[in-house]
Formats: C-alpha cells, structure tokens, sequence
C-alpha cells in the first residue's frame, strides 16, 4: 500500500490523503461501513457501491472464522469474491472480541481459548492463527492480533495487557514472514496502539509501534465507555507520535462529532456499527441532528429525511413515509435507515476532506458540530 498526503490543514492537524491498494484508492479521512460477516447488515453491495460510494468495508475475522469458515472463503477465491466486492477490505483480527466476549474466554499468553456465541463451541486464538485467517480472508488492510481492555481498567492490567499485545506483535510479524499471499495480491498489515486511557502507557506502546515500522497504524482501546475527551486525549498523544507519513486508524469511533474531533487531531480512518444499528432503531443522523423516527412529530411531516437535501438512495422519502415503514415494521424503513446513516457518515467524511483541501476545515467543523448537537 503506498500513502500520499495530500494536503493538511493549518490551524489543526487534519489531513487529506489517498491510500493506494490493490483493489482501488481510498481517499482519506474515510467512514468504513461494518460488514461484519461478510454484508454490511440491510444493505446490498450495489447500494455500498453505487448509492453512498463506499471506497472500503471492513469484515471480521472471528465471524468470518466461525462463518462461513475459511475453508469456504479459500474455495471462493477470498472474500472478495465470496461477497461479489471489489473494492478494498480491512478485517479485524478478532482482537476486539477477546474484549466483547469476556464473559466467555480465558486470555493467556499463547492466545485466546473462546466459546462460539453460535453454538458454544470451544476455539483458540493466537497471533500466528490470526494471521492464517486473515491470509484465507485475503483482506487489502489487516490487523495485528490484541487485546483490548475494558474501560474503567486498572492500571497494572493495562500495562501488563499493552506488553503482552506487544510480543503478540512480534509473532504476528515473525508468522507473516512464513505465510506468503493466497490471491495474487499484496496485503498491508497494521499494528495497533494500546494502553487504556493512561497517557505514559498511551506514549509508550505508540513510540513501540512507530517503531515498527508498517505502512499504517491503528489505534484501538477507545469508544470502549469513556468519556469523549478522554478518547480525544489519548488520540491527540498517539497521533503526536505516530509516523506523519502512514494513515492513522482510530478503531471502532464513533458519532458524527467523535469523527470531526478525532480528524482534527489528525486520524484519516473510521469504523463503527453505529450508523447501521442506530438505523435499525430508527434513529437517523443529519447535518442538523439526530433523528428519531418513530415520534409522533414525524407522522405528517412529508419533508425529506434530510433537510440540506442530502439523499444516498434513488428516491427522496419523507420522514412521514419513512415512520410509517418503521411502525408497520416493514423491512425497508430499516434498509433506508441504513443507507441514509452510511451515506451520511460517508459525505461527511468526503465533506471534511474537501474543507481541508480548502483550508477553512476548522471554521466548517465548529459549525457543523454545533448543528449536529441536537435532538431534531
């Protein structure tokens, strides 16, 4: 993968950049939509492709793993052409369901031993078979393999936690050194930063993985339950350190708002299943606030969803019609929902870049935060 920085911006340390991989460019900052099992949850790949024009997606490796299984993965021809995408893909190593799944697993040295939340049956992760798996998905961006604490931690746990995410790194790298490609392509592998929500662990696992040395970084551990600035102080000291030259990935973040902080200390990637999920409640994001969809208020209200007239699907609904949908429980209230959220996420991102492009990112980004602070 090779990174082209663009342009920054002058009164804070957004950036706009092209990522090059083999299955396309990603203009940076980027929203990356949740395909968590290989779909992105209500949405067709057309959709992804053609209405909100999402440059990449992300899969899972413990969902992938457990289904469709790699076996069916490497019969396909990766999850490319498993899922008819061809546009760039970044899986996660299954690192954030060592967190999500603690009530379940035993975390030890060697890996991480874990019941299927499918049937409960026992599996065994480590770095090295991370890798494996994510050699068989064949993503363009994929992860190292870590754990990630919970929020509040303790201190001793986040820094005995960090080493051990650390060495895990190292074997990560070690193994990839044996297993080259499977689909004729290149893959970028990422580190990830840890550390809680302590500064002096915060510095120190950045300045470890800067040291490494990959083509990109990512940064996990946060949007975990802590307070927001909280996120934005671990982030401002990571990015502080993190290479200037590489993508900056901020894990699993966040609101409308945590994103335009979080590009404006200098991060270029998101994830996360808010868009999509909040969707399927009926609560809608706009460039004016939030949207709940099912109120009453809604009922005769025949505007679009969207007042700047934003719209990522072929038709204009109206809020009226898309209640409606909501409160007969039809199926495509949820899939609009879902479109309008990603689109969204998607142009605000787009939006952000051409502002700092423009070099007045800083003035659109108070105002559009100030809009997008209310309960609509």
């Amino acid at each position: 993968m090779k990174f082209d920085l663009i342009a920054t911006d002058k009164k804070s340390n957004a950036r706009a950049g092209v990522m090059k991989t083999a299955h396309g460019d990603i203009e940076t900052p980027i929203f990356m939509p949740v395909g968590t099992a290989g779909t992105v949850k209500g949405v067709h790949q057309h959709e992804l492709e053609n209405d909100i024009n999402a440059n990449i997606i992300l899969g899972n490796t413990y969902h992938l793993y457990l289904r469709p299984t790699t076996d069916i993965l490497e019969k396909a021809g990766g999850l490319h052409k498993f899922m008819n995408w061809n546009r760039p893909i970044l899986t996660d190593s299954g690192g954030y369901q060592v967190y999500s799944l603690s009530g379940t697993n035993k975390i030890k040295e060697e890996g991480v031993k874990f019941k299927s939340h499918i049937d409960g049956s026992h599996h065994f992760f480590s770095p090295e078979i991370s890798m494996d798996i994510q050699r068989s998905i064949g993503a363009d961006i994929f992860m190292a393999f870590d754990e990630c604490t919970p929020y509040p931690c303790d201190y001793r746990y986040a820094k005995r936690s960090m080493h051990m995410t650390h060495r895990w790194l190292q074997r990560c790298l070690t193994h990839l050194e044996k297993t080259p490609v499977k689909y004729g392509y290149e893959q970028t592998f990422m580190p990830i930063v840890q550390g809680s929500t302590y500064k002096d662990l915060r510095k120190q696992s950045a300045e470890y993985i800067a040291g490494v040395n990959a083509a990109a970084n990512a940064i996990g551990g946060l949007s975990v339950g802590e307070p927001a600035e909280e996120m934005y102080e671990m982030t401002d000291i990571v990015c502080n350190i993190l290479p200037k030259d590489k993508p900056r990935y901020l894990m699993g973040v966040g609101t409308p708002i945590n994103i335009l902080e979080n590009i404006a200390l200098g991060i270029d990637m998101f994830d996360c299943v808010m868009p999509t999920r909040n969707a399927r409640n009926g609560m809608l994001f706009t460039a004016y606030g939030s949207i709940n969809i099912k109120n009453l208020k809604w009922a005769d209200d025949f505007s679009p969803i969207d007042e700047m007239g934003i719209t990522y699907v072929d038709t204009v609904y109206s809020k009226a019609y898309l209640r409606h949908l909501f409160k007969a429980n039809e199926y495509l209230g949820k899939q609009i929902a879902s479109i309008h959220n990603l689109g969204f996420y998607l142009w605000l991102t787009r939006e952000a870049r051409k502002h700092i492009i423009a070099g007045d990112f800083t003035t659109w980004k108070n105002k559009m935060i100030k809009q997008m602070d209310n309960r609509l």
